[in-house]
Parts: C-alpha cells; sequence; structure tokens
C-alpha cells in the first residue's frame, strides 16, 4: 500500500511537472522583422496619420493549455518614428510631442493575462493588461488579443503568434503640443512572431 502510494505521488509529481514545462520562452523575430507596432491618428479631424516604430524588441512567455499565466516584455525605441515624412517624425521627437532624447525608449510590461473566448476564425482572443511608460509616464492599458498559432518553422525552430489593439490618450502620457481632442487618441496596432528560445 505504502508502495503504491508513493508511485502515486511520484506520478502526480512528474505529470505537474512535465505540464509546468511546457510553458515556453520566446524572443520576439526582431531580426527577420516579423514585428510591428503600427500607429493611427487623427489629423486635425480632417484626415489620418499613420506611422510605425521601426526599431524595438521584446520577449514572452506562453503556454497554450494556460494562457491566463503569459508575460510579454517590449522596449521600443522611440526615436525609430516613421510615419512616412522626415521633417514630420523630427516634429514628433522634439519637445512638443515624444522628447526623444529625454525619453528614448517606450517600454510594456503584462501585469495579468485574461481570456475573453474565441473570435470569429476561432482564433484564441484575451485583454492582456500591463503598464505602458512613454513620455516618462505609466499608465496601465489593457491590450485585445488574438493568438494567431504557433508551430514549427521551416528552420528547425518554433513559432508563436499574435496580434492586438489598443487605444491610449496622448493627454495621459504628459504635456505634450495640444492639437485638438479629435487628435487626443491614438490607436496602436501590434502584431509579432516569436522564436522560442532553445
Amino acid at each position: 500500500m505504502l508502495k503504491k502510494t508513493f508511485a502515486a505521488l511520484a506520478l502526480g509529481t512528474a505529470l505537474l511537472t512535465a505540464g509546468q514545462a511546457m510553458a515556453a520562452d520566446y524572443t520576439i523575430d526582431k531580426e527577420g522583422n516579423h514585428a510591428f507596432i503600427n500607429f493611427k491618428i487623427s489629423h486635425l479631424g480632417y484626415s489620418f496619420i499613420y506611422g510605425t516604430f521601426k526599431d524595438w524588441a521584446g520577449t514572452f512567455s506562453f503556454d497554450a493549455a494556460k494562457p491566463e499565466d503569459s508575460k510579454i516584455n517590449i522596449t521600443l525605441n522611440t526615436k525609430s518614428v516613421d510615419t512616412n515624412h522626415a521633417e514630420r517624425d523630427k516634429h514628433i521627437q522634439s519637445k512638443d510631442f515624444l522628447e526623444t532624447d529625454k525619453y528614448p525608449t517606450a517600454t510594456f510590461v503584462s501585469t495579468s493575462v485574461k481570456t475573453t473566448g474565441k473570435n470569429a476564425d476561432g482564433k484564441l482572443t484575451a485583454d492582456v493588461t500591463g503598464d505602458l511608460t512613454l513620455h516618462g509616464v505609466t499608465k496601465p492599458v489593457v491590450v485585445k488579443t488574438v493568438f494567431l498559432g504557433e508551430g514549427k518553422d521551416p528552420w528547425g525552430g518554433y513559432r508563436a503568434g499574435f496580434e492586438g489593439t489598443t487605444t491610449i490618450k496622448r493627454s495621459d502620457f504628459g504635456k505634450m503640443m495640444d492639437l485638438g481632442p479629435q487628435s487626443d487618441t491614438m490607436t496602436l496596432d501590434i502584431t509579432f512572431e516569436g522564436v522560442q528560445k532553445k
């Protein structure tokens, strides 16, 4: 009886350890350029400006069986802003907006993940809450996220991909040039693949 008890405990421990080991760490594929942070903002209420941040990196941990345990950490080079107009990009980098000399990076660190179901394509959806630090100010934001899929790649690696969107107010992140209420809201769209660490 005692041997059976020890055997059951050993088996249970092994299964628990195996389940915990399923969570994997990933590096966002910056080198292969499979990572994008794009934004959209109204220009005086007359049109929209679209842009991207071309230099950013991050890591995340993910287990499809336990998505609530996932974590993500992103660091972005604010000087890498690109709106397809060099003079405007310089203005965005200036003290009127991002003050990139003073605040060269922005960061996002997740604090919780809550699954919300599946989208119309049957993909897992979740609210990823985290602390966004931008322009020297840290505020909580919620990123509406979709798990796009995972699997082996042609180069012997293993990948997982996501997309997400969130909306922030510029006025929440320190004093910037006032372009009117219609230009205070900014939409951020994020998509990336991560390569599993070996």
